[in-house]
């Protein structure tokens, strides 16, 4: 049994993933034993965000399936946002955010990775979310590649006490890690801190612990040493460990500080 291995088994903490894709098609052939093994590792809570209004249904499915541990959000990503069907999906998205009780409203953001050509429409769209989270007193998900000024163009606008949430997958400056935390949001850590080429892990230590929350991605973005392969929550441990490293505080201490961080954060939601 070698070294990270044994850094799975280990199972004495209590741990949320707070954002995994579990509904998608890459699970289709083990996704029970993937999330029973990741139970029995500790990691006890998915966090659900669906992209567009055809993946609510799945996530539903697996939050009735598994009570209490799978956890819905609700959102348009910005990759899918297309003038075309832009408010066909809008009007879903509201229906569905008026009719469920999701955790979060969320993947919701700017992606300006792979093109520009609908960033009104993308800026649109995150604003719009962003205000019926607020109503509803929800926290939100964000997603940002490359966006950062335009995401925080938003944050800004919107800023107010009903504005908590999670900044998924952070990747950005020290400077941009503590404007996120201005804003009321938080940083989700994930299998990128793992990787040789980070440069989080360099300046890291200089934000407090509680601003950070878990995530894995999955079935994107594995830590090493999976990188390339399928991640899943079970993964979010060798994570814990590099923080762990990081900060020069045990995995147990870790992890009982982000638990209260997301308590807080789902404290907020069912307020």
């Amino acid at each position: 049994m070698n070294k990270t291995t044994k850094l799975l088994i280990i199972c004495s903490m209590k741990i949320t993933d707070t954002h995994t894709h579990l509904y998608m098609k890459q699970f289709d052939v083990d996704r029970d034993f993937v999330i029973k093994r990741a139970i029995n590792s500790g990691i006890d809570r998915f966090y659900l965000p669906s992209i567009d209004s055809s993946t609510i249904p799945k996530i539903l499915k697996l939050e009735r399936k598994y009570p209490n541990i799978c956890f819905s959000m609700v959102g348009l990503h910005p990759n899918k946002v297309n003038p075309e069907n832009l408010e066909y999906e809008l009007k879903n998205i509201e229906k569905w955010l008026n009719h469920h009780s999701f955790l979060f409203v969320g993947e919701i953001g700017i992606d300006l990775h792979l093109e520009t050509k609908y960033l009104h429409e993308q800026k649109y769209v995150f604003q719009t979310q962003i205000q019926w989270a607020k109503k509803k007193k929800k926290p939100i998900s964000i997603h940002c590649r490359k966006a950062f000024d335009q995401i925080f163009e938003i944050l800004s606008k919107e800023e107010d006490s009903n504005l908590k949430g999670i900044f998924h997958c952070f990747s950005g400056t020290l400077e941009q890690a503590k404007k996120i935390i201005d804003f009321g949001i938080k940083l989700g850590i994930g299998g990128m801190i793992t990787f040789k080429n980070n440069y989080i892990s360099q300046f890291l230590h200089k934000i407090s612990l509680e601003n950070i929350v878990l995530e894995t991605d999955s079935p994107y973005l594995s830590p090493y040493p999976f990188r390339g392969k399928r991640n899943e929550p079970i993964y979010i441990k060798i994570i814990l460990n590099k923080l762990s490293k990081i900060y020069s505080l045990s995995e147990e201490k870790i992890a009982d500080i982000i638990n209260l961080n997301v308590e807080k954060l789902m404290f907020f939601s069912s307020s």
